[in-house]
């Protein structure tokens, strides 16, 4: 199969790994579009990458944080990567501590995030923390010279602490900053970047993202997932968008630059809408203007029933991909995501958790920009914001913040 040669150099706007990038034979990629199972097959024919090599003998010294609801700090496989070794772990509850211990095989504790960052063998940490904290602990991590990886969204509700941990990541140039967004790292979203790296998709002039949770596991009281402090309780649906807005960003490395979003009511009973956040909506949809200068349209529910989705689509001016990729493009560049050393397992939410992790290590191996940096993170989590504060005002038009290095 002839294909397009694209440099070898990975980094946010180059989503080709040096490691297992070589194909050979044909197959068919499966659509990964909900929460990391597999649905309809997908008609892009692709090539098989080699297993991974190993290149480094280096192992990073990692320090885990937050075993919630969730147990996000175990579910993306570091204790896994060859080349990682678990410094230390902490959770604030200390039988989930423990269990993190436990479950990753390391004996070394501490009580808090605080401590866990003096601890001056840890060269990297992974905050999985409650959302609200996110900035705040990510900054902890960058002031004690540590690179830091965090989950999803990278500030929760406020555009002034992201943007506060963004300078600060701009004055710790040396050191990685990655938010673990999965959808990048999906089958279909990550087919999608290749393909519009390639030319596939020429302009991009309209996409869409959907993020649907279903609705709270726990309806009585309207809790949903278990959460620290109840953050999870009622929050605006697009104050967490980055499992949607990523299939623009994460495709195009664009910005999203105004907004106008509607919100659907809670139900009238004081047990829905009541909450912190004064938030009266479980569902906002928004519709941006794009810096490339299309529109792009943002789904995201987190009240009502049906199976739980993450997916998008594009439509440029040279091609379009809905399931599978229709365009002008006739040899298609490697689409597959590169392999995973021995070992280290996709994992959940459509096979992305490995890859996330596994990416965060090269990029620091490698001394590189992750693929999700710290001005992806900002553009798929700020836009989300201004359009809660859209949907507030009854759709009115609205900027959002421009970011750069």
């Amino acid at each position: 199969m002839k294909r397009i040669e694209i440099s070898n150099n990975i980094g946010r706007r180059n989503f080709i790994t040096k490691t297992g990038s070589s194909l050979a034979g044909l197959a068919v990629l499966p659509q990964l579009s909900t929460f990391g199972h597999q649905s309809s097959g997908l008609d892009v024919p692709m090539e098989i990458t080699k297993p991974w090599e190993p290149f480094s003998e280096r192992k990073i010294r990692v320090g885990l944080v937050g075993y919630g609801a969730s147990k996000f700090s175990a579910a993306f496989g570091f204790q896994d990567h060859p080349n990682v070794k678990i410094e230390a772990v902490s959770d604030l509850f200390p039988d989930r501590c423990q269990a993190l211990a436990e479950r990753v095989g390391c004996s070394k504790t501490y009580p808090s995030l605080e401590e866990l960052v003096k601890d001056d063998r840890i060269e990297a940490v992974f905050v999985a923390t409650d959302a609200p904290s996110h900035p705040r602990h990510c900054m902890e991590v960058l002031k004690h010279g540590k690179h830091v990886a965090v989950a999803v969204p990278v500030t929760y509700g406020s555009i002034e602490e992201g943007e506060q941990l963004l300078e600060m990541v701009k004055n710790n140039r040396g050191l990685k900053f990655m938010m673990f967004e999965t959808s990048c790292f999906r089958a279909d979203l990550f087919a999608m970047r290749k393909i519009y790296q390639a030319g596939g998709f020429g302009d991009i002039v309209y996409s869409e993202g959907e993020y649907y949770h279903g609705r709270p596991l726990n309806v009585d009281n309207y809790t949903g997932i278990d959460s620290y402090k109840g953050w999870r309780q009622g929050g605006p649906p697009q104050w967490y968008p980055t499992h949607n807005t990523a299939y623009h960003i994460g495709v195009t490395d664009g910005a999203f630059t105004e907004v106008s979003c509607y919100g659907v009511r809670r139900e009238k009973e004081d047990r829905y809408y009541k909450n912190k956040y004064n938030n009266p909506f479980h569902t906002e949809i928004a519709l941006f203007r794009t810096s490339e200068g299309g529109v792009s349209r943002q789904a995201r529910s987190s009240g009502t029933p049906g199976t739980p989705s993450e997916i998008g689509r594009v439509r440029g001016t040279l091609g379009s991909y809905h399931g599978k990729y229709e365009g002008q493009l006739q040899n298609l560049p490697e689409i597959e995501r590169p392999a995973l050393p021995a070992g280290v397992e996709g994992g959940g939410h459509g096979g992305s958790h490995g890859h996330l992790m596994h990416e965060f290590i090269l990029s620091i191996i490698e001394d590189r920009e992750p693929v999700v940096d710290i001005i992806a993170a900002m553009n798929m989590t700020i836009p989300g914001i201004v359009a809660h504060e859209s949907a507030m005002k009854d759709g009115e038009l609205l900027k959002i913040p421009q970011y750069k290095l």
